[in-house]
């Protein structure tokens, strides 16, 4: 029996959102009509419409503002309605509905014929999200018919990439990236950007709506506007401080994971004196020369340095970058690099709108006029404002990270391994990781492992429970625990997201419960880490982790804790 589809929402899903999708929902049932309902928008958890049931819809009410997922419906006979209408006379909108035909919208005509989409996806790490979003961009063009080529900026640098025929040749260009993307290669292309989890979630819906809201890229990265250049796109502007932050962070992990890996093996060489000036000419000395006088000298002016490129684009590199070193230099540590790089980006920005010159003259700006300005402003204030009082900040907090012990390691410890385990991978596991990464170039290098073992329970948890509780899982997620136990082993956190999408009530508490106990354990037992990231693969690295034995007890914990609870709470599978 042909049924009707509905879908309310898009922008952020409010109480009310939730409130018409039930009144729909009930006022079907009194019709007996079947009827089909997905909700969007940011804390959507409904489950999307699928192909089949597209397919044999008979009519689609559009219900709310936004991005609706309108151009998946082609011909399909439509009506609108606002939230208010539902919930007030939500007969009339059913009847509006039945007496039917609306048009398609030109952009859903559009979208329907077959387009070439280039893609990047991007985020902080380089790792899962990079690859899951472009797996989820490439499936949903599939689908829908249109040719794509999507590359991926991950952690070992573009894969893939674009190449100028291909880009010109291209209908739109769409970014799922959590860091900055430089655009200078897209001017003149009609261009929507968007987050990682955007393509993950729902590529079709994101892909219908780049079609349908693309903007024109101006040259130079940044969209021209009536107050100067803007913002480098106009579909971002929820992006904010934490994807500018992440993208400093991003950029900056390579030195510290370069850096730490270099010092350890320092240490395997030369000993624990290792760097001291009576060794100079030894390879442990040279080794740790490179690592903790270069790769980590440079850690907080490429924080800083990337974290102002996010905001102001290329302009912004050389005043953050400036603004980091001389954090560095007044050990202001991490702290003074983000308040460098976010003082350089807003200043640069600031003064790319306002300054006005002959067009003849306008090629200065970027290479001579907003770097001077910019470095200007932004190293005064370092020196007289800022530097001294965050330095102080930083002074105090690493003396007490230094100091934890007791109930201070264990409630830190608790905390960083359980927002490892929340989101996996979203911005709260993203916060914990980019504060105990930034704590390494302080020497802070204990956090780091209650982060690091923190993240690879909760998949590590899930394999487990798979095979003690294997009646609680699915045949295809019992394959699925294999990957889950290879990925957990890698430090990739996003290993368990098909699971706790699946269940997330039972799932999530129980990987949050792991991850803590992992992390309350590693911090009290005096675990520390001085690199980022590798799993358990970093572990026979020489001094790369201390307490070794405590580490792989706090993982085993953790590991048994999850998947012990995920047995108990799982209902059994169909």
């Amino acid at each position: 029996m042909a049924q009707l589809l509905a879908v309310v929402g898009g922008g952020d899903l409010s109480t009310h959102a939730v409130l018409a999708a039930e009144a729909l929902r009930k006022a079907a049932g009194r019709r007996n009509t079947p009827i089909t309902l997905e909700l969007r928008g940011k804390g959507a958890s409904g489950n999307p419409l699928s192909d089949a049931a597209i397919a044999e819809a008979r009519a689609v009410l559009l219900v709310g503002e936004g991005d609706l997922g309108e151009a998946r419906f082609g011909a399909l006979h439509r009506a609108r309605a606002a939230i208010e209408d539902v919930l007030t006379d939500v007969n009339a909108v059913f009847d509006r509905l039945g007496a039917g035909a609306e048009a398609p919208s030109p952009a859903a005509s559009a979208a329907a014929t077959p387009k070439k989409i280039v893609a990047i996806t991007s985020c902080p790490t380089g790792i899962a999200h990079t690859f899951m979003a472009a797996e989820g961009i490439q499936t949903a063009a599939q689908a829908l018919g249109h040719a794509v080529r999507v590359e991926t900026q991950g952690s070992v640098g573009a894969r893939d990439a674009l190449t100028a025929p291909e880009i010109a040749a291209a209908d739109v260009v769409l970014i799922a990236a959590d860091t900055g993307v430089d655009r200078a290669r897209f001017a003149g292309k009609r261009v929507y950007a968007t987050n990682t989890k955007a393509a993950i979630r729902d590529g079709k819906g994101l892909i219908a709506t780049a079609l349908a809201e693309a903007q024109m890229q101006a040259a130079g990265g940044t969209e021209a506007t009536a107050d100067g250049p803007a913002r480098p796109a106009a579909a971002e502007k929820q992006a904010g401080a934490y994807k500018h932050l992440m993208t400093g962070v991003s950029f900056m992990l390579p030195f510290v994971v370069a850096g730490g890996l270099l010092i350890a093996l320092a240490f395997a060489f030369g000993g624990i004196d290792a760097m001291k000036p009576e060794n100079a000419g030894t390879l442990g000395y040279a080794l740790g020369e490179i690592g903790a006088k270069a790769a980590f000298a440079l850690i907080v002016p490429a924080l800083a340095g990337y974290i102002a490129y996010s905001i102001a684009d290329r302009p912004g590199i050389a005043p953050g970058m400036i603004g980091g070193m001389l954090a560095a230099n007044l050990q202001a540590g991490f702290l003074g690099g983000i308040a460098a790089g976010f003082i350089a980006g807003y200043t640069t920005r600031f003064l790319a709108r306002h300054i006005r010159l002959h067009k003849n003259l306008e090629g200065l700006k970027p290479v001579l006029i907003l770097p001077l300005l910019a470095t200007t402003v932004t190293g005064l204030l370092m020196v007289y404002v800022v530097g001294v009082p965050v330095a102080a900040v930083l002074a105090a907090l690493t003396e007490w990270l230094k100091g934890m012990q007791g109930a201070s390691a264990l409630v830190l410890g608790l905390v960083l391994g359980g927002m490892m385990a929340v989101d996996m991978g979203g911005p709260i596991n993203k916060a914990a990781y980019a504060s105990a990464a930034a704590l390494l170039s302080s020497g802070v290098d204990a956090p780091m492992a209650a982060v690091m073992l923190g993240g690879m329970t909760p998949p590590l948890g899930i394999a487990l429970a798979t095979r003690l509780f294997p009646s609680r899982f699915t045949a295809p997620e019992r394959e699925a625990g294999g990957a889950a136990a290879v990925l957990g082993a890698a430090f990739i956190t996003e290993g368990a997201i098909p699971f706790a999408a699946a269940d997330p009530l039972r799932v999530i508490p129980s990987m949050v419960a792991g991850s803590a106990v992992a992390g309350a354990i590693a911090l009290t037992s005096g675990v520390t880490l001085k690199v980022p990231h590798g799993g358990l693969f970093v572990l026979p690295i020489p001094n790369a982790v201390t307490n070794v034995t405590g580490a792989l007890i706090a993982l085993a914990a953790g590991t048994l804790v999850t998947g012990l609870l995920v047995g108990l709470l799982k209902k059994r599978a169909a």
